[in-house]
């Protein structure tokens, strides 16, 4: 491989303006993370570590091998909503590493208005239990939960993808035999109790967890019976009457060590044999990725640049390198696993199509995975590219990227717009995992563009009735749309409502990538299986 030479001057001032923007970008980022990180009821916390348990990532920092990373997944879900009073939507769901395999973790956390689920919790929960089907991961699930926040039941309870999701896709995990294991550190009431029950193993803390279909007020309602929580569900009775747990623990430390026992004593996985290469690092430093990542999305970044910054050695064989050179294609390795790489460099025109659907088949033949980059303004318009067949080239993309059957992963670096993020494997295309740099937009169009043609749509049904459009009533409208775009299309926007896996720091992008492309080694890569591509 070729090792990449950088053009850029990291003393110009346009590097270090754009660098200087970027670190108050990612100071903002921090920030809100933190904040969010720490939560916001300090009562709450104070009542949980009084009662003798422990704070939720603390759990998980427990259960996790000793200087492994967790890779906490969309950690800013609902911010922004709620008046903020969901923190992290209040559930904790990554990927970790026990014993040496890689499994999905998903934590309720107490302190957040006692563990419920608003629509973002359930989105987030059922997200882990798809990553952990997709790379054939264990799941452990740490639960202290009161259920459904009831004032949201008409947003979480009748849907095909509400609370009755988790339960089917545990059915299916099961089948498939994908190990679960469930430890109840808290309430575990109503259907949630079905989490447990439909676990291989489960974990009962004495004197905290509790689970029960029907709560005592819910009992004493229906029946007149008055019984405790501890008699109605408690540890002791699980453990030694109904057999709903298997395991019995002291505290929160105990039950993470009979987890740790439990993972110790399955089975090891043969994992996929995808050849390693010796890790190195980039030559050039990832934090000059703050001087370069698209602030203003009207000016091109040359993707060659981030790419020498996100892989091994800064080395990178590139594909067709002189055809379609809106778009960048090759192949490179990020901590030793080898990847195709497929990164905007303008606009797709058919030709890019084109370039981008034979690389994708060649990956899918040689099994290597994908990593698309995405920069993108969307597909070229006008008559000569129509005319040209633009609908039909890139179609191919769009199905190939559908179709291939090597795990896909999509970090989103700048604009994401229209049917550009179809084809650079956006959400509906199911990559394993999609990331957004903090200055990451995503909508349907460009601001500006959405403003000039809602302002032209407008302007014509006036004139069809005899009306005039003032100036002024023109410059407001298209004032409220910029408006609109702009909070809409950010990455905190998205994040917040999980069309995302999270927001990244740029600097990470390899080790996330690295991290992604570990956990899908956990399930065998499938055969290259597309279908009719219109010629």
């Amino acid at each position: 491989m070729n090792q990449l030479e950088s053009k850029i001057d990291v003393q110009s001032d346009d590097f270090l303006n754009n660098k200087k923007s970027y670190d108050k970008l990612m100071s903002v980022y921090r920030d809100r993370l933190k904040g969010i990180l720490e939560g916001v009821d300090e009562k709450a916390k104070e009542r949980h570590l009084k009662r003798g348990k422990l704070l939720v990532r603390d759990r998980i920092e427990l259960l996790l091998d000793k200087n492994t990373p967790f890779l906490e997944l969309s950690a800013m879900a609902a911010c922004d909503q709620y008046e903020n009073q969901f923190p992290s939507a209040g559930i904790v769901t990554g990927i970790g590493v026990i014993h040496g395999r890689e499994c999905i973790i998903v934590a309720n956390d107490a302190t957040v208005k006692g563990g419920t689920y608003i629509k973002e919790t359930i989105k987030k929960h059922i997200r882990a239990q798809e990553i952990a089907m997709e790379n054939h991961l264990p799941c452990i699930y740490m639960v202290d939960s009161g259920g459904v926040f009831l004032p949201e039941q008409s947003k979480v309870f009748p849907d095909k993808y509400d609370f009755g999701r988790f339960f089917f896709n545990q059915s299916k995990m099961s089948a498939r035999g994908i190990p679960q294991i469930s430890i109840v550190m808290g309430s575990c009431t109503a259907g949630g109790a079905y989490v447990p029950a439909m676990s291989d193993e489960t974990i009962i803390v004495r004197g905290q967890g509790t689970i029960f279909i029907g709560g005592p007020p819910l009992v004493k309602a229906a029946t007149g019976e008055d019984v405790s929580a501890e008699e109605l569900g408690g540890a002791e009775m699980h453990t030694s009457i109904s057999g709903v747990a298997d395991h019995l623990a002291k505290d929160d430390r105990h039950a993470v060590q009979i987890c740790r026992n439990i993972f110790e004593s399955m089975p090891k996985v043969q994992k996929y044999n995808l050849e390693r290469a010796e890790v190195l690092e980039p030559v050039y430093p990832a934090n000059e990725l703050y001087g370069l990542a698209p602030l203003d999305l009207k000016k091109p970044v040359d993707a060659r640049e981030l790419i020498a910054r996100i892989v091994d050695g800064s080395t990178f064989q590139e594909f067709k390198e002189r055809y379609a050179p809106t778009i960048v294609t090759g192949f490179a390795k990020i901590m030793g696993f080898p990847v195709g790489i497929i990164a905007n460099n303008g606009i797709i025109f058919s030709e890019t199509s084109l370039k981008a659907a034979h690389f994708i088949e060649l990956c899918s033949f040689r099994k290597i995975p994908l990593v698309f980059l995405q920069n993108i303004t969307g597909f070229m318009v006008g008559k000569e590219y129509e005319h040209k067949g633009i609908a039909r080239d890139g179609a191919k993309m769009v199905h190939a990227v559908a179709n291939v059957q090597v795990p896909k992963f999509t970090v989103i670096v700048g604009g994401s717009f229209g049917a550009g993020n179809y084809a650079m494997a956006g959400r509906a295309y199911e990559p394993r995992l999609l990331f957004m740099w903090p200055n990451a937009k995503i909508s349907v169009m460009g601001g500006e563009q959405a403003a000039g043609v809602l302002v032209q749509v407008k302007e014509q049904q006036l004139q069809m009735r005899g009306e005039e459009f003032p100036q002024e009533e023109q410059d407001k409208l298209k004032q409220s749309i910029l408006d609109k775009y702009e909070k809409e299309g950010s990455a905190y926007f998205s994040t917040s409502r999980l069309w995302d896996d999270g927001i990244i720091d740029p600097a990470d992008t390899r080790k996330v990538l690295a991290m992604g492309i570990a956990s899908s080694l956990n399930k065998e890569f499938g055969k290259p299986d597309f279908g009719v591509f219109r010629m």
